[in-house]
């Protein structure tokens, strides 16, 4: 049984900032009127991944505005979030079903659930994006990943921005599309050329730290400089001490495949934290029921082990190979 992990970083209030200014609950668009990006910064995609909620509210408390282009900020997953509960954050997380899988037309027509309605009333504007950004934090204690999916042009950004130290390259969700995987997100240019979008995911590090806050203001303002939504000036202005030091080596982890449970019963042979390097291939890092789950080739990380939701057909750990960025 999990036991419930202590939560350093509070619930935030957002009774100021639920309204929006465009129409849609919880979503703030401000256009500069110069020509520019379409950048989209998206938090609680998950209703207990509170560290993106406090970059958000930072950014709009600020009154941060675009110098060029249009910016839009988004709280998702409100009905999720309204649910939170520190001594069992698992059970926000949504209200029907993951809203990061939803995000195939089929999905969004079909209706049906809480979640999907919610990402079809978000769809306008992540359609409409150029470079989307999305806030995630996660399970267990870990170091911040920067998710990238598999265009070169998302690895690519990945390298301007300089953190966090751990880039995944990862493939879509076996469960459903993921919001930074939709259209032209998740497609590649004529012939293989850069279509000039931008889409990355950060999982900034446990929910409950007050350090996954500082991951996710950090990764914002990196962000927002380099889609040119606003300079280095006007970004230390109005929120000096968000930008933290550059990682002094960043990785990339190409995701190789994950490791599916059989059932609630998956367990590792020891307490993982992840960005382990196991040095040898067959060596058993876990029990799936009775069948020993070991490394498929030397050197292999592991990324983002947890057993706190396992049960059949869940996702318990990722296998990568490592390289430097």
């Amino acid at each position: 049984m999990n036991t419930p992990l202590p939560f350093d970083l509070p619930k935030p209030d957002l009774a100021a900032w639920r309204t929006g200014n465009i129409g849609t609950e919880g979503v703030w668009q401000f256009d500069s009127g110069q020509p520019g990006r379409q950048v989209l910064i998206t938090a609680l995609i998950h209703g207990n991944e509170l560290c993106g909620a406090w970059a958000l509210k930072g950014l709009l408390g600020a009154g941060v505005r675009p110098q060029q282009g249009r910016l839009t900020l988004a709280f998702c997953n409100l009905a999720a979030f309204d649910r939170f509960d520190a001594a069992n954050h698992d059970a926000s997380r949504f209200v029907d079903e993951d809203l990061n899988r939803q995000w195939s037309p089929e999905r969004m027509q079909a209706g049906g659930t809480q979640e999907r309605r919610r990402a079809a009333a978000l769809l306008p504007f992540v359609a409409q994006a150029d470079w989307l950004l999305d806030l995630h934090s996660m399970h267990e204690p870990a170091a911040p990943l920067l998710l990238t999916g598999m265009q070169a042009r998302n690895l690519a950004l990945a390298r301007e921005l300089r953190s966090p130290e751990h880039v995944v390259v990862d493939p879509g969700h076996k469960d459903g599309v993921r919001m930074r995987d939709y259209g032209r997100f998740g497609e590649p240019g004529a012939d293989g050329s850069d279509n000039g979008t931008r889409s990355l995911l950060v999982e900034c590090g446990f929910h409950g730290h007050l350090e996954s806050r500082v991951v996710a203001q950090d990764v914002c303002v990196r962000f927002l400089q380099a889609a040119g939504t606003l300079d280095a000036p006007a970004l230390e202005r109005l929120l000096p001490g968000w930008r933290q030091a550059d990682a002094q080596q960043q990785w990339a982890l190409d995701v190789t495949g994950p490791v599916v449970a059989s059932s609630e019963k998956f367990r590792f042979v020891l307490p993982y934290r992840g960005l382990e390097v196991i040095a040898h291939a067959g060596t058993v890092i876990g029990w799936n029921d009775a069948e020993p789950v070991t490394t498929p080739y030397d050197d292999c990380v592991l990324v983002m082990p947890s057993t706190r939701q396992a049960k059949a057909g869940v996702t318990v750990v990722r296998f990568a190979r490592r390289r430097k960025l």
